[in-house]
C-alpha cells in the first residue's frame, strides 16, 4: 500500500494540536485585520477570543483564500519525498480555494507524474469540516487505501450536518446576507437565525428564531431529526463557537443530555478567524453525522 499524506485548510477549525495528533497536515488561509496581513495559522499568530475582542471593538477584517502557488509549495514538501496527497477543501459554496486547489492538482501532476494528487471538495466549513477530515484520518488509521478513502470522503461528505445561529447580526449585514433594515429589525426584535449548509455547499438561512433560549433548543430539534438513529446517535459532535463559550457551553450539555450514546463529550473549538470574520461574535455552530442533506 503507498504511502499518502491527508492534508486540509486551515478553515477547518480544529486545533493545531488537534491536527497534530491525528497527524492532518494543514495549509493556512490569510486575513488582514486593519489592514495587517495575518495567517488563520489556528490562532497561533493571533488567539481567536482576541480577534473577536477586537472585531467587536471595530476592528476591520478581510479574508484571502489559499493561492494555487501556495498549494503547489505545500504539496510539493509532500511529493518529493514520494509521498501521495489527498487534500480536502473549504466548501466550493463560499470560498474559491477549491477552484485554486484542482489548478495547483493539474500543475503538480505534470511535475510528478508518478504521484497520486486527488481534492475532495468538502461541501462544509469550520469544525463540521474539520469533523469529516477527523473521520477521513480514523478510516486512513484502519487501513483505507488512498483510492478507498478518496473514495469514502466523496461519497459521506453530505452525510455532514452544519447547523449554526447568531445572536449578533452585524457582520451578516455587512457581509451582505442579511439587509440593514432586517437586521435592524432582527436586533430589536431579538432574532436569532438559524441557518445550515445545503448539497451544494452554500449557507442558507431556515428560520428566524426569537430569543437564544429558543434558537438553541431548535438547534437541538434538528439534530434530533437529522442524526443517525436520532437520540440513539452513538457518533460525534462537534461545536464551534466565536466568544460565546458559556452559552456554546449549555448548548454542549443538552446535547449530551438528549444523546446518551454520543461518542465521548462535544468537542467544542473556537470559530477561526477566516470564517469567524464573516460570523463575527456571537455565533455556535454544532455539526454531526445524520441523512444525505
Amino acid at each position: 500500500m503507498g504511502e499518502y499524506v491527508l492534508s486540509c485548510c486551515s478553515t477547518a477549525d480544529l486545533s493545531q494540536e488537534w491536527f497534530d495528533r491525528r497527524n492532518i497536515k494543514v495549509v493556512y488561509f490569510h486575513f488582514e485585520l486593519d489592514g495587517v496581513d495575518c495567517l488563520d495559522d489556528c490562532g497561533k499568530s493571533l488567539p481567536s477570543e482576541e480577534l473577536f475582542r477586537k472585531m467587536d471593538a471595530g476592528a476591520q477584517t478581510r479574508t484571502s483564500q489559499v493561492s494555487t502557488g501556495e498549494y503547489c509549495d505545500f504539496w510539493r514538501n509532500f511529493l518529493e519525498k514520494g509521498l501521495d496527497v489527498l487534500h480536502v477543501c473549504l466548501s466550493s459554496g463560499i470560498s474559491g480555494t477549491y477552484q485554486s486547489a484542482k489548478i495547483a492538482q493539474d500543475i503538480m501532476r505534470g511535475e510528478y507524474p508518478d504521484r497520486k494528487i486527488e481534492v475532495i471538495d468538502s461541501l462544509g466549513a469550520s469544525s463540521g469540516f474539520g469533523m469529516l477530515v477527523d473521520a477521513m484520518a480514523d478510516k486512513r488509521d484502519e487501513g483505507y487505501s488512498f483510492e478507498d478513502l478518496y473514495k469514502w470522503g466523496e461519497e459521506n461528505k453530505l452525510h455532514m450536518h452544519h447547523w449554526f445561529f447568531s445572536t449578533d447580526l452585524k457582520y451578516y449585514i455587512r457581509g451582505g446576507r442579511i439587509s440593514k433594515t432586517a437586521g435592524m429589525v432582527g436586533n430589536l426584535l431579538n432574532i436569532c437565525p438559524l441557518l445550515n449548509m445545503d448539497d451544494k455547499g452554500f449557507l442558507v438561512p431556515r428560520e428566524k428564531i426569537r430569543g437564544k433560549k429558543a434558537v438553541m433548543n431548535r438547534t437541538l430539534e434538528k439534530m434530533k431529526e437529522h442524526a443517525n438513529d436520532h437520540e440513539n446517535y452513538s457518533g460525534k459532535c462537534f461545536m464551534c463557537e466565536s466568544l460565546c463559550m458559556d452559552d456554546a457551553k449549555t448548548l454542549a450539555g443538552m446535547i449530551e443530555e438528549a444523546f446518551p450514546h454520543l461518542q465521548g463529550k462535544v468537542e467544542i473549538f473556537p470559530i477561526g478567524a477566516t470564517i469567524g470574520s464573516h460570523t463575527g461574535p456571537g455565533t455556535i455552530s454544532i455539526f454531526f453525522w445524520g441523512d444525505k442533506r
